[in-house]
């Protein structure tokens, strides 16, 4: 396959990218690096910069593959702005980033591309759920505006699908972590900057970046008062994708859970962290962020059975562990 990878400059977008190059498939990415790393696409993987709300730079993309007689089957969307805090102090940029800038795509995608895409999406369209494992028809009421404007881009593509036949994927996945891990080592893993997830933040402790690692809120009804997520290996993610990219070939509609249906609170991600780099890994409580959920834990029961999909990493040392070894090369190079 031929992919366009918007957003592929990214931790996520860049290892899916990998893993199309890797399969034999050919990876176009597509990226402004606002907070993309072009130095971590992996060798065979063709750059464009550009901004994903150019529309006539994504129509040309399209009008060039045509014409060299290898247009592209499928479109990958991960550009966005992803940081669920900064969108309760800036939301208009989150709506004019990731919703106003997707409907250019989409527009692009429907005049000149492949009529399959695969959307980025996220556990926060979910908000605070009402049960737990979340499962795919769970209510819709995102508590901050970075899942509105990821929720407003999933009622877009549900409209392209019934008017216009756009066969879509919208991938809800939960947190993301770890790095891939090939016969060369860890080649790339979570390099924001700033950072503001808490496994690399946690990492950073350990490497003496940082003094201790904020705890935000200690107070919430869970068994140690801390919030719980669900972590997902950064390379179960990355299958998943190719996966329901192949499955639209003979589905216009799909809609996933990615996580590894396992909760784990911030108290317990700092102490796996402990035991994975040896490190005490001083740790301070400071007031709960506005917008954050108490519990988020998928089910992804619907994507085992449906994609075929096979979670590799299960246990959070072996997570973290990824991440470590990632996070050593990177700083110690």
């Amino acid at each position: 396959m031929k992919v366009l990878v918007t957003g592929g400059a990214g931790y996520i977008g860049g290892t899916v990218a990998g893993l199309l190059a890797k399969t034999g498939n050919e990876a176009v990415v597509y990226d402004n690096l606002s907070h993309g790393r072009r130095d971590l696409l992996p060798s065979g993987v063709e750059f464009v910069e550009g901004e994903l709300a150019d529309r006539p730079a994504l129509e040309n993309l399209f009008i060039s593959a045509a014409r060299s007689g290898h247009p592209f089957d499928g479109v990958l969307h991960f550009a966005a702005l992803i940081e669920a805090g900064e969108s309760m102090v800036h939301p208009e940029a989150f709506f004019r980033n990731n919703t106003a800038s997707t409907l250019a795509l989409l527009e692009a995608v429907l005049a000149h591309g492949p009529r399959r895409l695969v959307f980025s999406s996220t556990a926060a369209v979910y908000g605070e759920p009402e049960t737990v494992p979340i499962r795919e028809n769970a209510r819709l009421l995102p508590t901050n505006a970075y899942g509105e404007s990821k929720l407003l881009v999933e009622h877009m593509l549900g409209w392209f699908n019934r008017i216009h036949g756009l066969h879509y994927a919208s991938l809800r996945y939960f947190n993301v972590a770890g790095a891939p891990e090939g016969p060369d080592g860890v080649t790339r893993g979570e390099a924001h900057d700033p950072e503001s997830h808490l496994i690399p933040l946690v990492l950073d402790v350990a490497l003496g970046r940082r003094k201790s690692i904020r705890i935000y809120g200690d107070d919430y009804a869970t068994p140690d008062g801390t919030c719980i997520r669900d972590y997902i290996h950064v390379s179960d993610l990355a299958d998943a994708h190719l996966l329901a990219l192949k499955s639209l070939e003979t589905h216009d509609k799909l809609i996933f859970n990615l996580g590894n249906g396992q909760g784990f609170s911030v108290r317990e991600v700092i102490e796996s962290a402990r035991r994975v780099t040896g490190h005490p890994i001083p740790a301070e409580t400071h007031p709960r962020r506005s917008g954050d959920p108490a519990v988020l834990v998928a089910s992804s029961e619907k994507a085992i059975r449906e994609l075929g999909w096979k979670p590799r990493y299960t246990q959070l040392d072996d997570i973290i562990r990824t991440a470590w070894i990632w996070h050593q090369k990177r700083y110690r190079a």
